[in-house]
């Protein structure tokens, strides 16, 4: 039989995962990662309440629990990697970091490489075609996270289990009811990890402080209010400027002179766009167009439970030119472009957008 480690959460996902594998008749072993920082209360993500689930749960099912520390490696990683990004006005994406680097990083290789495979209730799913395995989507278009998966690699890929991805989170939910988990009706957790216990701007604002400086309205250059340093704001971000008159939205940044510039017109030039580069694309597991080109697909810029549909041409470099049938809103540079086939069932891989 399968030896099986399961990354526990703490949550309903995580916990129907155990029921599952159990009900098939596997013993898998339950791992907490811990990856806040134990020395600064206010940074610290580590859950006495999740752990305390896992062991109720281990113990319901007669299984292993235990704790694995990577708070260093999450640090070293994943928080230099956001604050990195966001010094230099890119959108960083911590949580796509963080399963390619630490959940199927440093967990493989300092625990994983016992087990035959990893399980996590994410929502996606395996796709065996040529002899290889491929990341497909979840059944649930809500709930589907490849596009956070979409720079995991092929060893990485073809040992994972993902045992919600046929399932809608309703039915998942209903599961947790029925076989009366602890936490059925918890809710689910937002956002990354170091964001469960202070405000996303006010953890930026220790790394990088504060500078007052001019939002400007793009169309007339009139200066409209005042932010507190570009490095707080997104492109495409549209709450938060704490202005009136709205919806506005953040649709350029000067870097150099700390100038945020909003628009609340719906078919500027600025906030909608067709066109973008992608550059270090990543394939998870190969080229799944086998170098051709032009190439229809469908992409995401962002997590939604839609995917735009666009035509993909290879550049001499080596980049990726998307060209969007519809514009799209919010193309900011740093994030990543996640590329799935045309009938948005497998997830090609990633890449981060050009400036």
């Amino acid at each position: 039989m399968m030896h099986i480690a399961t990354l526990f959460s703490g949550g309903v996902d995580s916990s129907v995962v155990v029921h599952l594998l159990c009900e098939q008749g596997y013993k898998p072993d339950l791992w907490y990662i811990k990856i806040g920082m134990d020395q600064d209360e206010d940074l610290t993500c580590t859950s006495e309440e999740d752990i305390e689930i896992g062991k109720t749960i281990a113990k319901r099912y007669g299984l292993h629990f235990d704790i694995i520390d990577l708070q260093q490696q999450y640090w070293d990683n994943v928080v230099a990697y956001t604050i990195d990004k966001v010094k230099r006005g890119l959108t960083p994406n911590p949580d796509v970091m963080c399963n390619k680097l630490i959940k199927f990083g440093c967990f493989e290789k300092e625990v994983g490489y016992r087990y035959d495979k990893t399980a996590t209730g994410h929502y996606a799913n395996i796709i065996e075609r040529e002899g290889k395995s491929w990341l497909g989507t979840a059944v649930d278009p809500v709930k589907d996270q490849t596009d956070f998966l979409a720079q995991i690699d092929y060893l990485q890929i073809s040992k994972l289990m993902f045992p919600l991805g046929k399932l809608r989170k309703q039915e998942v939910r209903k599961i947790a009811q029925t076989a009366k988990l602890p936490n059925a009706y918890r809710k689910d957790s937002q956002g990354i990890c170091f964001l469960g216990k202070i405000n996303y701007n006010e953890f930026i604002k220790r790394f990088l402080g504060e500078k007052d400086g001019p939002i400007v309205e793009w169309e007339t250059g009139k200066e409209i209010g005042t932010h507190h340093g570009f490095w707080f704001h997104t492109i495409g971000q549209r709450k938060g400027l704490g202005l009136s008159g709205g919806p506005w939205f953040v649709i350029k940044k000067d870097i150099d002179r700390n100038v945020i510039y909003v628009s609340h017109g719906y078919h500027t030039e600025k906030q909608y766009g067709t066109d973008f580069i992608l550059h270090d694309f990543h394939f998870i597991t190969d080229d799944l167009w086998k170098g051709k080109s032009p190439v229809d697909i469908t992409f995401k810029i962002r997590h939604t439970d839609f995917y735009s549909v666009g035509t993909l041409n290879r550049l001499e470099n080596g980049s990726l030119h998307i060209h969007s049938e519809k514009p799209v809103q919010g193309i900011a540079p740093g994030q990543f472009g996640v590329l799935y086939d045309q009938d948005a069932r497998i997830c090609a891989g990633s890449g981060e957008i050009a400036g």
